[in-house]
């Protein structure tokens, strides 16, 4: 499906999925990106994008499942007079696909058709539209922008995007991960994660969060669940970014709850910093200082493996990346306390979106007698209880009253009252008894 927009030079700018006559001009607007980039969460993303030719065929395959299989990501470019000026990357953030994700937005800034800033704008305004109106399942759409990035704030803001939370990315060097090894954790009842686990995460996850970021990212227990599917696709994602992934989480058999819980991606060849995502429940904060020692000898562990014990001398020893949210202040004072350092502030927006139904046929054309068709009874009515007991208590009255006026005239006759005449009543001839 594609998106055409007129421009004032009666030309076309098409809105339209990716395609593999596309990978060439992706991939060198994703290396003229790369080359400016000063976030490094964004030169990740990048580096992703860089690998969609290998992966194109895959994608395409995955993208025939059902939703239940495979939660993948989908890329639109923008095109005018064969040549790509930007694209978009999106993707699910669960399983219902109720809530997408904006993951990256770029524009071919050395287009002469884009020179100006008010161009770029319009191009990324059509791609996020394309977006908001054809991806019929998604209900909320979210992203996350750098707070010194003036252009993509103003562009989303434009769209209708509002702030959430406010996030910070902390690295942990990697003389401090050492020395944060050294530490013992301490933690009897840390556990790996399997399907089976997946109820106690749901849990963790819903109290670790805010209601409103709770709507918003709308999780479910199937979405700490994975089928084969996934776990394939996971681990070529592995071999192919050179990552080595493990996870756990803490449990608390008291309470039988799930308190803590952390997935750490390492990276092998040194290309990337490591990255952590860390959740633990805000009733447990003295779980930070464990969690992160115990990650810090998963890391350490892993150089021990390919570089014996000189690591610390090895150009690859990569810092440890973890985020933290403005809800959370207890994480971020600890990471001060360790001396962490925050290597970029982001700011997490979201909007709704609300599909309009088009009508089947017109509203003129919708004549009165077709909107009373539904509304006439297809039987006759039935009398309803209450009007039943309304009729009855109606008749009952009526025969108190009679009964009362006869017992009146009756009391007449029997004291011998005279009628005007003089002459006594007679009582008239009843059946009443």
């Amino acid at each position: 499906m594609t998106s055409s927009v007129p421009n004032n030079e009666n030309e076309q700018l098409i809105v339209r999925p990716l395609q593999h006559r596309d990978v060439d001009a992706i991939n060198a607007l994703v290396s003229e990106c790369v080359a400016r980039e000063t976030s490094k969460r964004l030169i990740t993303i990048d580096r992703e994008l860089e690998q969609v030719g290998s992966w194109y065929g895959l994608k395409r395959f995955l993208s025939l499942l059902p939703h239940s299989y495979y939660h993948g990501w989908r890329v639109y470019v923008a095109q005018q007079q064969e040549e790509v000026l930007g694209l978009i990357q999106v993707s699910s953030v669960n399983s219902t696909r109720s809530t997408w994700r904006v993951e990256r937005v770029l524009l071919n800034s050395n287009s002469p058709q884009l020179e100006l800033l008010k161009s770029q704008k319009e191009i990324g305004s059509q791609l996020l539209r394309y977006c908001l109106q054809n991806i019929w399942e998604a209900r909320t759409w979210m992203l996350e922008v750098n707070i010194n990035e003036k252009n993509h704030l103003a562009l989303y803001r434009e769209n209708g995007f509002q702030p959430l939370a406010q996030m910070t990315y902390w690295q942990i060097s990697s003389e401090l991960i050492a020395q944060l090894a050294q530490q013992d954790p301490d933690l009897p009842n840390f556990l790996p994660i399997s399907n089976a686990d997946a109820p106690l995460l749901y849990q963790l996850d819903c109290v670790s969060m805010p209601p409103l970021l709770r709507q918003v990212f709308d999780r479910h227990i199937e979405d700490f669940k994975s089928n084969l599917i996934q776990n394939a696709v996971s681990q070529i994602r592995q071999w192919l970014n050179g990552t080595d992934v493990v996870s756990g989480y803490v449990f608390e058999p008291q309470r039988k709850a799930a308190i803590g819980y952390f997935r750490l991606e390492s990276s092998k060849d040194g290309s990337r910093p490591h990255r952590a995502q860390l959740t633990v429940n805000p009733a447990y904060t003295w779980l930070y200082p464990k969690l992160t020692a115990q990650m810090a000898q998963i890391v350490q562990k892993s150089l021990d493996r390919k570089y014996g014990f000189a690591y610390d001398h090895q150009p690859y020893s990569q810092p440890l990346e973890i985020v933290s949210a403005d809800y959370q202040p207890e994480r971020e004072e600890y990471f001060n306390k360790i001396g962490a350092t925050p290597v970029e502030h982001t700011l997490l927006m979201s909007r709704s979106v609300w599909h309009k139904i088009k009508e089947v046929k017109p509203l003129e054309a919708l004549q009165l007698s077709d909107v009373f068709q539904g509304l006439k009874p297809a039987r006759a009515p039935i009398p309803s209880r209450i009007s039943w007991l309304k009729s009855l208590s109606s008749s009952y009255q009526n025969i108190v009253r009679q009964k009362n006026i006869f017992s009146s005239k009756s009391n007449q006759f029997s004291s011998g009252k005279k009628n005007n005449s003089g002459e006594s009543f007679k009582p008239p001839h009843s059946g009443l008894v």
